[in-house]
C-alpha cells in the first residue's frame, strides 16, 4: 500500500486503534486463524481500495469508521451458546456498541447493521458506504477463509494477530 493511502486511512481510523475495546478484538478468532482485529483492518483496506479504484467518492470518515467497527461485537462468537445466530445478530450488536463506546453517527451505524446483507434480509445497505462495506467484508472473509490459513503468529503484545504492536495498516 502506498504511503499516501496509508496516511489517508490512518487519518480516519487512528483515533480508534489504541482503545482497549478495539485492541481486544485481537483476542477473538474471526475466520480460520485470523483475528477479528486483523479482519477489520483487512476490510478497512479493501474498502479504501474499492472506493479509490472505482472512483466512488464515498465519505471516507463514514466508510472507514464503519469498516473498522463492523465486527465490534466484543465476544468470541465460536464460544457463544447461540453461535448459529451470530451471523444474524452481530451487526446489530456491533452497531449499538460502536454508538455507545465511540458515539458514531447513524450513517456509520447503518453501514455496520447492513454489512451482512443478504444474510440479514431486513437490513439492506442504503448508502454507497454501506454497499462498499458489504462487498469488502465478503471479499475479505472469503480470502481469509480460503487462502490465509496458518497465518496466525504470536506477537510481542501477546495477541494472536501477529501485529508486532503496530497499527497494521501497511
Amino acid at each position: 500500500m502506498k504511503s499516501e493511502d496509508r496516511k489517508s486511512i490512518l487519518g480516519v481510523i487512528e483515533k480508534y486503534l489504541w482503545h482497549d475495546e478495539i485492541r481486544e478484538m485481537k483476542n477473538f478468532v474471526q475466520h480460520g486463524e485470523i483475528s477479528t482485529y486483523k479482519h477489520v483492518i483487512n476490510v478497512v483496506k479493501l474498502c479504501y481500495i474499492i472506493d479509490k479504484k472505482f472512483g466512488l467518492n464515498a465519505d471516507k470518515e463514514v466508510l472507514l469508521t464503519a469498516a473498522l467497527l463492523h465486527d465490534f461485537y466484543g465476544y468470541d462468537w465460536h464460544e457463544c451458546k447461540l453461535s448459529e445466530l451470530h451471523g444474524f445478530k452481530h451487526p446489530l450488536i456491533a452497531a449499538d456498541r460502536a454508538e455507545k463506546v465511540f458515539g458514531v453517527s447513524e450513517h456509520v451505524q447503518d453501514a455496520i447493521r447492513s454489512h451482512m446483507w443478504p444474510f440479514t434480509l431486513l437490513h439492506v445497505p442504503r448508502s454507497k458506504e454501506a454497499w462498499i462495506l458489504c462487498a469488502a467484508d465478503k471479499l475479505a472473509s472469503m480470502s481469509e477463509t480460503l487462502w490465509m490459513r496458518g497465518d496466525k503468529k504470536k506477537c510481542c503484545c501477546n495477541c494472536k494477530c501477529g501485529c508486532k504492536g503496530t497499527d497494521d495498516v501497511d
